[in-house]
């Protein structure tokens, strides 16, 4: 089944035009600007804008989307992008992946996926690693906390087996999160994936103070509220002293609102077209906004 969204180059009008032009700059030129962050549990570095896939992979079988989708990837990677970030759950977006991973030859992907079953967690993750067509995952979550239990001791054994190299939990849309912290407390987590943006910021009080204290990376999802937030913002005027941090459209202003949180290590924006994969991946470079300028911000898109 095919799956199409209003584009945000309908809802954007001038804005999305300037931010094309933002992101004209030569591909190698903008993955060498490209924010990197430490993954704390290792150190290692990723870039700070990854790519989702709920909904905008989920394209079945068709050829023609299936073939948009490899593009968006290859616009990805030549942008500077590593992780990617999928699940069982999301229909046919982890075939989609393997597809587009395949026709350009394994890039150097953070392949990030989901455990998100009741029974045969293994069987399960090993059928995702058959679609990705991936040797191993490098990340493996929890999927909103389902029989966290089980599989959490599983993908610990995978971690202490070499069959995996990090091991994290997920909610989103501020589900659960009294259980996600008492988690967070108790379990040697690498990574954490939740809910964040520049409206929805319940998580500010205590989840992202606590994968701080607690060494977790972060991975941001819905940080456009699955489209909805750029929609609502497609008619209001982008301020003027946005270009202080290099903020081209709302996309931009938003993920550079996120990516300034000090906790915050990828957000994964989903997309099914190339140009708003570039703008996504633009907004990791240039400046990010200091804790003044985020206030502002956030108070801003408040009262619109």
């Amino acid at each position: 089944m095919s799956i199409h969204h209003p584009t945000r180059r309908a809802v954007l009008a001038g804005g999305t035009a300037l931010a094309v032009s933002a992101v004209a700059t030569p591909l190698a030129a903008q993955a060498a600007q490209a924010l990197m962050r430490p993954i704390p549990s290792t150190g290692e570095a990723i870039p700070a804008v990854g790519l989702g896939s709920w909904i905008t992979f989920n394209v079945g079988e068709d050829p023609v989307l299936r073939d948009e989708c490899a593009a968006v990837m290859a616009a990805f990677f030549d942008s500077g992008g590593r992780m990617i970030d999928s699940s069982p759950m999301y229909g046919s977006s982890q075939p989609v992946i393997g597809y587009g991973l395949s026709k350009h030859g394994a890039p150097p992907v953070f392949s990030a996926d989901k455990v998100w079953t009741s029974s045969d967690g293994p069987g399960q993750i090993e059928q995702s690693r058959h679609y990705w067509g991936v040797q191993r995952f490098d990340l493996l979550q929890v999927h909103n906390l389902v029989a966290w239990q089980d599989h959490l001791k599983t993908l610990y054994a995978m971690k202490d087996a070499g069959q995996l190299r990090y091991v994290g939990i997920t909610t989103s849309e501020g589900r659960r999160h009294d259980l996600f912290e008492e988690i967070m407390r108790t379990e040697p987590l690498d990574f954490i994936q939740l809910t964040y943006n520049i409206v929805d910021r319940e998580v500010e009080e205590r989840l992202l103070p606590l994968a701080r204290d607690r060494g977790m990376a972060v991975i941001v999802n819905r940080p456009f509220q699955q489209g909805d937030l750029i929609r609502d913002l497609a008619g209001e005027t982008l301020p003027d002293w946005a270009a202080e941090i290099g903020a081209t459209s709302w996309a931009q202003f938003i993920l550079k609102f996120i990516l300034a949180h000090p906790a915050v290590t990828v957000a994964i924006p989903a997309t099914s077209r190339v140009e708003h994969v570039r703008e996504n991946l633009a907004a990791g470079t240039g400046p990010l906004p200091d804790e003044a300028m985020r206030r502002r911000m956030a108070a801003y898109v408040e009262q619109l």
